[in-house]
């Protein structure tokens, strides 16, 4: 268990930043003292495992929404439990990552939204291994999710994207995510028009889908489940994608 007064006294420490680079101990100092793995966690029946790993994970995805149920009304700071990190890889083969929301879990796969024209969506587009990345702290449990990112159909696309609230659409539509800055000033205002010439689109066809959107399914080809433990005697199991003989290893 960790000290709080040290921990907070480690923090102040490095708080100024002109100084806190030159002095590696304090930061591993601090680094040590924050508390993880605290628990305790619930121990799970490998033997009663769902056999493939959707249905395995949706178990898991239910168990982490009724932790945060109970999160969410102990704290102020919200629960994301559908939050993942993707994980793909660019043209120079170089890894690549950021967060986004699942949005289906079904036969196919994991499913996420791009945008096309984002670094994600063409980096997909030229190689479409990626790897999801779960971990509900609270539970102590990860899920890493393995394989091809596959475009669904059309208008499933379509569907996705008029699903979204209306102030989505407008900002999916009016910005040109990941462009670079060059006068934060101009690029404001340029924004703010496209977003006025967005709203009218919309206004005008509240239909409109963007032709840039599409959906990914994340086919497997390997899942990993990992319970954390307080004693650090973790567990994980490994299914095959491809049912009704998955690979599980613990």
């Amino acid at each position: 268990m960790s000290d709080p007064s040290s921990t907070a006294a480690a923090a102040a420490a490095v708080s100024d930043d002109s100084s806190y680079v030159d002095d590696n101990d304090q930061i591993r100092s601090l680094l040590r003292n924050l508390p993880s793995l605290k628990g305790p966690y619930a121990p799970v029946d490998w033997a009663a495992f769902p056999t493939t790993p959707q249905a395995a994970f949706v178990r898991w995805l239910r168990d982490a929404i009724a932790e945060g149920g109970k999160t969410a009304a102990a704290s102020a700071t919200p629960y994301e439990p559908h939050a993942m990190t993707v994980s793909t890889v660019d043209a120079e083969g170089l890894p690549d990552a950021r967060v986004l929301i699942l949005k289906n879990v079904d036969g196919r796969g994991w499913h996420f939204a791009v945008k096309a024209a984002s670094p994600k969506g063409r980096q997909l587009m030229a190689n479409s291994a990626c790897c999801l990345t779960f971990y509900w702290s609270s539970l102590g449990r990860q899920v890493r999710i393995r394989g091809r990112a596959l475009p669904l159909p059309v208008e499933e696309c379509a569907a996705d994207f008029l699903a979204r609230p209306l102030a989505s659409r407008v900002s999916a539509v009016a910005s040109p995510q990941s462009e670079v800055m060059v006068d934060p000033a101009t690029s404001e205002n340029e924004l703010s028009k496209r977003t006025a010439e967005a709203q009218a689109l919309f206004d005008k066809d509240p239909e409109y889908v963007s032709p840039g959107w599409l959906v990914y399914a994340v086919a497997p080809t390997d899942v990993e489940f990992w319970q954390g433990a307080t004693d650090r005697q973790h567990h994980r199991l490994r299914q095959g994608g491809k049912p009704p003989k998955p690979k599980m290893e613990v």
